[in-house]
């Protein structure tokens, strides 16, 4: 039993493929806080290349956000719920399947685990577990509902995960070692390990992707200097020695992330994704024959992975005006672009508060008319600092006449606002809030040196591109006798909105944070062993001390002067919830009136994406009000 869903999804993420590419699956929300698992048949319903709408199988019991998703070739799809202390194993839809029951396959206990796609016909897939030893363990999931099976354990952490070879015997891993990653080889069929990538000794060689038929090898490697894309066939003796790797210079495209998605069925081309500022590209790369064609695609963002058969390539996308769905285009014929399981407007129940909408499978020119539209929205250089800072902005051309504008703030800092459906600016928008989102320095996307320059300076360069931006809405908008911007931020954006609100006090008409932090010393001494590491490698660990002082709230909040709403998830395990307590504590210290100067929501239960939980039409509806309420 499957059933087509009825609520047009928000959001998808988390895609996955089937390995013979007939089937795909991903986690999809109506904008409720209600994760639910879709499947996808790739084979098109005529000859138009178009897909039909996805379904959910079996099972609607709801997912998590984190929850791994496996599509297998019968349509089935195998999932990994994370619980505290185990993994369960649980198979939904597929013909050993009855009526809306869901099959447990296993309960593993490691503290990491992934899966991991698996040709032969011994098994469901791979799951790869990594203890605190560090010891990775590989098990062979069966068909047969029977015990896992350890196929290999290997001392260290190993990562990635692509075959070599048809018949699922060798798979290549990234070995970690010494700070450094290395691509080997394990033999499923004596347990060995070697390597098949070593550029150099100091270097980071990564396998990307294979055609396990014909060998073909696309690999990234700093070895040139620079993270660079590469290729090289295999042997047809896959036991020998691969040749050299080349490096063409045609796909080192300058301020751009080269991404390679899927490699064609002909074994002898590659789809890549060309990421450059908020949007992204698509074009084709053929190794051997040295070129590399763009892909007309509308204007938007592309998801990262896809699979290339011979009824097209089908890649998720997304634009403002477009939920994410998944695209199937022929590269060889222009105009033939098709997106399906997207909707050409908002639909009852979701928070932009429109009529419903029925599921559409179309590309964004042939959406009915009747049907109520999305925001649309464009991109536009906004006056920073030191130069232009592209922005994501929702209100038409006219924006800056609008009775209320926000700026949001992205998180990270190693992250960027980008051309794609966000039901949070979609839901601003639809009630008459016009947004700015705007890329400041260190986001990425803009090339290593725009991104690389707050290593050690969080709340530096970032901080003076927002004030700049600021000064000018200011300006504009006290001559046109308009109210001042609203300023929104969550997680890092959260930090940064916070501390232009300490250092500008008199450019806010109000102020939200969504699970901020009060400084990088601060978060550390709160966070968790990973988020530490993560801090530390983007230099967050370093505090900023120039002629401002330290970039710490609690030093600076005494500035405040809008009316200030903070929301916090107390299971958030990214930023601790006592980070926004400090924060309630230290208002009230100084003598700020909760309720009248400040409030602070903390949400039971919830964890770092509070959009993306329970509660969340009310909580877009609760924050929407008080940024409009000016």
């Amino acid at each position: 039993m499957t059933t087509t869903l009825t609520a047009p999804p928000l959001r998808r993420v988390s895609y996955s493929f089937s390995a013979d590419g007939d089937h795909a699956a991903c986690l999809a929300t109506a904008g409720d806080g209600v994760w639910h698992v879709e499947s996808w048949s790739l084979r098109p319903d005529d000859g138009s290349g178009t897909l039909r709408a996805p379904e959910r199988p079996y099972s609607d019991k709801p997912e998590q956000l984190h929850t791994q998703l496996l599509a297998l070739d019968d349509g089935s799809v195998l999932i990994c719920r994370h619980e505290p202390g185990h993994h369960d194993l649980v198979l939904l839809g597929g013909p050993g399947n009855a009526g809306d029951a869901e099959r447990r396959v296993a309960t593993l206990r490691s503290p990491g685990l992934r899966l991991l796609p698996y040709p032969g016909a011994d098994g469901l897939a791979l799951a790869l577990g990594t203890d605190t030893t560090p010891v990775t363990t590989v098990w062979r999931v069966p068909t047969d509902g029977g015990p896992l099976e350890v196929l290999a354990e290997l001392q260290g952490l190993f990562g990635g995960g692509v075959w070599l070879d048809p018949a699922g015997r060798l798979l290549a891993l990234d070995a970690v070692r010494d700070g450094r990653v290395k691509s080997a080889v394990l033999d499923l069929g004596d347990g060995s390990l070697n390597p098949l990538l070593e550029m150099s000794e100091t270097s980071n060689d990564r396998l990307q992707m294979c055609d396990p038929v014909s060998g073909l090898l696309v690999i990234s490697s700093d070895a040139p200097g620079r993270d660079r894309l590469g290729w090289i066939r295999l042997a047809e003796d896959r036991s020998e020695a691969p040749g050299r790797v080349r490096f063409p210079e045609m796909v080192h495209l300058p301020n751009t992330t080269v991404r390679p998605v899927a490699i064609a069925p002909d074994g002898n081309r590659v789809a890549l994704q060309l990421d450059r500022g908020a949007t992204s590209r698509l074009a084709v790369w053929g190794p051997e024959d040295g070129t590399l064609l763009d892909v007309k695609m509308p204007e938007g963002c592309l998801g990262g992975l896809g699979r290339w058969t011979p009824s097209g390539l089908h890649i998720p996308f997304s634009a403002p005006d477009r939920p994410s769905g998944l695209a199937t285009v022929l590269p060889d014929r222009p105009g033939s672009w098709h997106l399906a399981g997207t909707t050409g407007g908002p639909a009852a129940g979701v928070p932009a508060g429109a009529a419903n909408a029925p599921d559409a499978t179309a590309d964004p020119a042939s959406a009915d008319d009747s049907e109520p539209a999305w925001k649309t929205a464009h991109l536009e250089l906004l006056v920073g600092e030191v130069g232009p800072v592209e922005s994501v902005v929702y209100g038409g051309l006219d924006w800056r006449t609008a009775e209320h504008v926000v700026l949001a703030l992205h998180g990270g800092p190693a992250a960027a606002w980008r051309f794609e459906f966000s039901p949070v600016l979609q839901h601003l928008a639809a009630h008459g809030v016009a947004v700015v989102a705007p890329n400041q320095r260190g986001s990425i996307g803009y090339g290593e040196t725009y991104a690389s320059c707050l290593h050690g300076a969080w709340g530096g360069p970032d901080l003076d591109d927002i004030t700049a931006i600021a000064r000018t809405l200011v300006s504009e908008r006290t001559a046109a006798g308009l109210p001042l911007p609203a300023l929104f931020g969550t997680s890092y954006g959260a930090y940064l909105a916070l501390l232009a609100a300490c250092t500008t006090p008199d450019s806010w008409s109000r102020v939200l944070a969504i699970a901020p932090f009060l400084s990088g010393p601060r978060l550390i001494a709160e966070a968790s062993l990973p988020v530490r590491a993560l801090m530390t490698r983007l230099g967050g660990d370093v505090e900023l001390d120039d002629a401002l002082g330290p970039r710490d709230v609690v030093r600076l909040c005494e500035g405040i002067r809008a009316p200030l709403l903070f929301v916090h998830g107390d299971r958030d395990d990214v930023i601790p919830v006592g980070q926004s307590r400090t924060l309630r504590h230290r208002l009230l210290q100084i003598g700020r009136c909760e309720g009248t100067d400040f409030r602070y929501l903390e949400l039971p239960g919830q964890g770092h994406e509070v959009f993306a939980g329970d509660g969340a039409p009310e909580l877009y509806t609760r924050l929407t009000a008080f940024l409009r309420d000016s």
